[in-house]
């Protein structure tokens, strides 16, 4: 079976002059290579299979079948960063930092993640012993200089680091963040060796100083491969020429973050830190966007692709984290609140030692792929749902692609014989399904109910390619009452991608004390004074970029009571100090269930969201020709199905991107914003077990 491009029959019609230059989304995936654009108030999409060797191939193949000759800005969301740590393939970094403390990314904080299991072995950390590097200077936490460093031990640093062939290197001294005089002296001596630099006191101008070198680190880390990849695509897209080639003169390249918002491609090559969640964090923004034209604000993002499974929960809109963990290592960026799973269509089957059925973490990928996809040889998730009837095998991706059934049977039926376990194909792939599931729900239990929310007071989005597969079981055992499935399920990370507005995050560490008995107008200037350097900073960047509309600016601070070691984020709307410690008093009965109003609040970290708003306003989705209904079991295409008319599974509904399963005895209806909603049928047992569920979490 060969392999080619997976695109609607109507791909070829382009009109020959364009006005404006076209916004293309792409989102790579493991398996698919996603691709939606907007022409003439329609809603498109492009579905290739990724080329995980050199992704930007599979990009270059996009844009030439959608664009042609004309102009286009390419918005883009990479695995590229996430990839090179997981799989610690990125660059050779020198790490300098204050005398003292070279060993902070090693030592760490006393956080364990296994309490009790003396055995288990940390996460080494990205620079080893050999590469980092120590400067005789000394900054106080009120960023006073005690000690400058000296220029000959200056010039020894370069010329050490010369010497052991470093890629990159991370500069992050102690108190930075209070003044950075001597990091910038330290990176004025380290110019000269023309290698990328990551400082501190522009990427995480913020206190803790072991998040902050770890992220500094990582950067740097990330740098020399990500300036590599979005490089090869520049060329790519200009037609291979030289690296000082440019693409078109009206195309512009921009990179999803994982705050949920785009930046230029120059600011993700020197900051690349900002874009490890990148594809993930174009699903979150896309499931909330659709579910806002559904009328639904509190939902639970279940997004399932190839390889992985991301969730997320939103309460009204989504909110960046100002921490997390990838890798196994903190990153202090801002980063939407996201967990992931190896848990996917492309997912691999096996027995363990003991006969007990796993599923996953390991992926068939794009290559080989499931046993259906033609080249795979060991059974996968996809295989599974392929064995039950729940994906047409003549109507996988609109007809573009045939699945291969008998191959699938005849292969996994060998491997079930080589494997003694007795079982049938059918109780196999039940058998699968139930192991997968299990895996996504208990992600699923992370973001929701171990949090203190309610699923019952949630909607389960269910997109990515396999995610409308699962979703219905997965809403039922979990006591929520609805599933929607929006339109374009496969490729929602590219709309969100399509849809997100351009952002840029700032910050600054202040500790401030507030006691309760101070006048708050000094320190109300004090406030108004931080945030107006930020602002400039800010419109200084949005201009470099060529962006002259107006900004949208959101201020917040990072609070906590005097003596505690971690923050809450509230508004700073204003700059009221009163409303402020308010604000912060109820968050922190929100999170906590108490508060203390008598105690005295520090103002520990200001915070400034610079917002450029995406032009996406409304759309109409591309329709494929209608199908109907085949065999016993109900198998619609989605385009057949009649908005606000209702359904009864059993039922299968099929589409371009994506397929639908919907149980026994549940409800579905198509709304007016062209989502799937299925009402989920839940029994009484379920639902009083759920109960004593949530109690226990």
């Amino acid at each position: 079976m060969t392999r080619r491009s997976l695109q609607p029959a109507h791909n070829a019609r382009r009109s020959a002059v364009r006005r404006a230059p076209l916004r293309i989304a792409i989102d790579t995936g493991g398996t698919f290579t996603d691709c939606v654009w907007l022409e003439h108030g329609r809603l498109r999409l492009l579905k290739l299979f990724s080329t995980p060797a050199d992704p930007s191939l599979a990009i270059a193949e996009a844009v030439r079948k959608i664009a042609g000759d004309n102009d286009f800005i390419l918005l883009h969301g990479t695995t590229v960063g996430t990839n090179a740590l997981l799989e610690r393939k990125g660059a050779r970094v020198a790490f300098v930092t204050t005398k003292g403390f070279a060993d902070i990314i090693e030592i760490g904080r006393q956080a364990r993640p296994k309490l009790y299991d003396f055995f288990f072995d940390r996460v080494p950390p990205l620079v080893p012993a050999e590469l980092r590097f120590e400067v005789a200077e000394r900054v106080d936490c009120q960023g006073k200089i005690l000690q400058v460093p000296d220029a000959r031990a200056l010039t020894e640093l370069a010329q050490s680091i010369e010497k052991i062939r470093a890629e990159a290197v991370a500069v992050s001294l102690l108190f930075s963040f209070a003044n950075r005089s001597n990091e910038k002296a330290v990176a004025g001596a380290l110019e000269t060796l023309g290698l990328p630099l990551s400082l501190s006191h522009n990427i995480l101008p913020e206190f803790r100083e072991y998040e902050r070198a770890s992220t500094v680190v990582m950067n740097a880390y990330l740098q020399p491969v990500m300036q590599r990849y979005l490089r090869l695509i520049q060329q790519r897209l200009s037609g291979g020429k030289t690296s000082s080639a440019k693409p078109p003169s009206q195309t512009r390249i921009f990179v999803m973050q994982s705050s949920g918002g785009i930046t230029a491609v120059e600011s993700a090559a020197r900051e690349p830190v900002r874009t490890v969640l990148s594809g993930p964090a174009g699903g979150v923004v896309g499931a909330a966007a659709m579910a806002r034209r559904s009328g639904f604000g509190r939902i639970i993002a279940f997004d399932m692709g190839g390889t992985s499974t991301d969730v997320s929960l939103i309460d009204g809109e989504p909110r960046p984290a100002t921490e997390g963990v990838v890798a196994g290592l903190p990153v202090r960026v801002p980063m939407l609140d996201i967990h992931t799973v190896g848990a996917g269509g492309g997912s691999i089957a096996r027995f363990d030692s003991a006969g007990a059925l796993r599923v996953g973490p390991e992926s068939a990928g794009a290559d080989p792929g499931p046993i259906c996809y033609g080249r795979g040889h060991l059974p996968t998730v996809t295989d599974a749902n392929l064995l039950l009837g729940r994906l047409r095998p003549e109507q996988f991706l609109g007809g573009d692609f045939s699945l291969d059934l008998e191959r699938t049977r005849k292969i996994t039926a060998a491997w079930l014989a080589r494997q003694r376990q007795g079982l049938t194909l059918e109780a196999f792939a039940e058998g699968v399904i139930r192991v997968v599931n299990a895996n996504m729900e208990k992600a699923i239990r992370v973001v929701s109910i171990e949090r203190g929310y309610d699923t019952r007071e949630f909607t389960l989005v269910a997109f990515g390619g396999a995610g409308g597969l699962h979703a219905c079981e997965l809403a039922a055992g979990l006591g929520i009452p609805r599933v929607l499935v929006p339109p374009l399920p496969g490729a929602l990370s590219a709309y969100g991608i399509l849809a997100s507005d351009v952002v840029k995050d700032y910050s600054r560490t202040v500790l401030w004390s507030v006691a309760r008995q101070e006048r708050s107008s000094e320190l109300k200037k004090k406030l108004r004074a931080e945030f107006s350097e930020l602002e400039a900073a800010a419109r200084r960047d949005f201009l470099a970029e060529g962006w002259k509309k107006a900004m949208q600016l959101r201020h917040t601070a990072d609070l906590r009571y005097q003596g505690q070691g971690y923050e809450l984020n509230v508004p700073a709307t204003g700059f009221n100090i009163s409303a402020l410690t308010e604000g912060f008093h109820g968050e922190h009965q929100r999170r906590y269930g108490y508060s203390h109003p008598e105690r005295d609040v520090e103002i520990v970290t200001l915070r400034l969201r610079a917002v450029q708003p995406s032009r996406i306003s409304s759309f109409k989705v591309e329709e494929r020709e209608a199908g109907r209904a085949v065999e016993k079991k109900n198998v619609f295409q989605r385009a057949s199905l009649k908005k606000n008319s209702r359904y009864r599974g059993p039922a299968v509904v099929t589409e371009y991107s994506a397929t639908t399963y919907i149980p026994p005895g549940m409800k579905f209806n198509m709304d007016a914003a062209g989502s799937l909603v299925v009402e989920i049928r839940i029994r009484k047992s379920e639902v009083g077990s759920q109960k004593l569920r949530n109690r226990k979490s």
